[in-house]
């Protein structure tokens, strides 16, 4: 699955194991219709392993810790229970040991669906995935939201009480959020994990949103234009509303060494909600998805100011079946990156030409393919773009399929 995408469950019980290269603490909150628990108890986690309908079993370090729902036995009140991970270890972040959420039939042990949140930085919690009714219906949600002030930021957001800790300074700017009380008590059912003092539970944010830290989470377009980063992300957000209009990705380089030309082909390649190939748009392909994704046509030299290539799209139009696309530069004929100069992608508002997202590519391997973006559609309905920079061994955006799934 990718992030915001969502299956139906064929199984009345299912669990949901959270795995990574290190031990993680997995636990699960039962939340009512204004995505609050209705007390301590709705916190599901190794000290209080049981509530209504959803169960925690450990794993004891030699296997994934587990939450286990049983839908059949759920309160009415209860629309979605959220499983959540954050590493064992005191202060330790996710970048570099990204997770991997399993849900399977708890009955059967078949496996439902898997998810792995694309790369993180500094979260020391996430809401891995959700598990929630719809019209009667049970669906399994990927979420992969990180939070920089631990479980304890998580489990405040949802509602439950902490006691905090007035010794730990914030870490970064305070988000709206309700405070946590001074005279809230600590319940039994309290994680391990260090508490933040007075900072809201706000999701990982970068200071300041035209230079984020690497890896620090998301911002949006409130502020004007976003350079990013390698692995850096920016939610397609302005004025508290997603943006779904047109947009076009513009890709551009040069060669590295003058008089030479540079042939190389853009792509944007979409995918489905389990990695899988939708379709691809590149200069033999200039129009998919119903014409909510089209390309310019090919540039053989990579000569001239301006974009090379340009792809647009519609991301109102964009299919429900598909929740990723991934933008992909390839040399054709063999010509590797340390030829290029100055490859660059940028995210500009079709309606306006105004630049939004800057990506520059300011590194260079002797390779033939490079994934330069993502765009993701979140289970809210938005857009996120991240800056990939990863590069592949690959001349044909065929050859990309592969390596650009595994970027999503």
């Amino acid at each position: 699955m990718t992030p915001g995408s969502n299956i139906p469950l064929s199984a009345a019980r299912v669990a949901v194991d959270v795995t990574a290269p290190v031990r993680l603490d997995v636990s699960g909150l039962l939340l009512t219709a204004d995505g609050k628990v209705r007390s301590d108890d709705d916190f599901i986690f190794y000290n209080q392993p049981s509530g209504p309908g959803v169960t925690y079993t450990s794993g004891g370090g030699a296997a994934p810790d587990a939450v286990t729902v049983d839908t059949g036995s759920v309160p009415a009140a209860i629309e979605k229970i959220v499983v959540t991970a954050s590493p064992d270890a005191a202060g330790q972040t996710f970048q570099g040991i990204e997770p991997t959420a399993t849900v399977r039939d708890a009955d059967s042990g078949a496996v439902l669906a898997t998810f792995t949140p694309p790369q993180l930085g500094s979260e020391t919690a996430l809401v891995v995935v959700e598990v929630y009714r719809r019209n009667g219906v049970w669906k399994a949600r990927a979420v992969g939201q990180g939070y920089a002030n631990g479980l304890a930021g998580i489990a405040t957001d949802f509602g439950v009480s902490v006691e905090e800790e007035p010794q730990a300074a914030p870490q970064a700017p305070a988000a709206p959020s309700a405070p946590v009380p001074p005279s809230a008590p600590t319940p039994p059912s309290a994680p391990s994990a260090p508490v933040a003092a007075p900072a809201p539970s706000a999701p990982a944010a970068p200071p300041a949103p035209a230079a984020p830290a690497p890896g620090a989470g998301k911002i949006n377009l409130d502020k004007g234009r976003v350079s990013l980063q390698k692995n850096q992300t920016v939610s397609l957000v302005k004025g508290g509303a997603p943006l779904l209009a047109k947009v076009k990705m513009g890709l551009g380089w040069e060669p590295a060494y003058r008089g030479r030309d540079i042939d190389l082909d853009a792509s944007v390649i979409a995918y489905g909600p389990q990695r899988d190939l939708v379709d691809a748009c590149y200069f033999g392909k200039l129009s998919i998805l119903g014409g909510a994704v089209k390309h310019s046509g090919d540039n053989l030299t990579g000569e001239g100011a301006g974009d090379d290539e340009v792809i647009v799209v519609d991301l109102g139009r964009i299919p429900q079946e598909v929740s990723g696309l991934v933008f992909t530069v390839n040399s054709f004929t063999g010509q590797k990156f340390t030829e290029v100069a100055k490859a660059y992608c940028r995210l500009v508002d079709a309606a306006t030409n105004e630049e939004l997202v800057r990506f520059d590519l300011t590194n260079a391997e002797a390779r033939t393919g490079v994934m330069m973006a993502k765009l993701v559609r979140q289970f809210s309905g938005e857009w996120d773009m991240t800056a990939i920079g990863e590069f592949a061994k690959a001349r044909t955006v065929r050859e990309m399929v592969k390596p650009a799934a595994k970027a999503l």
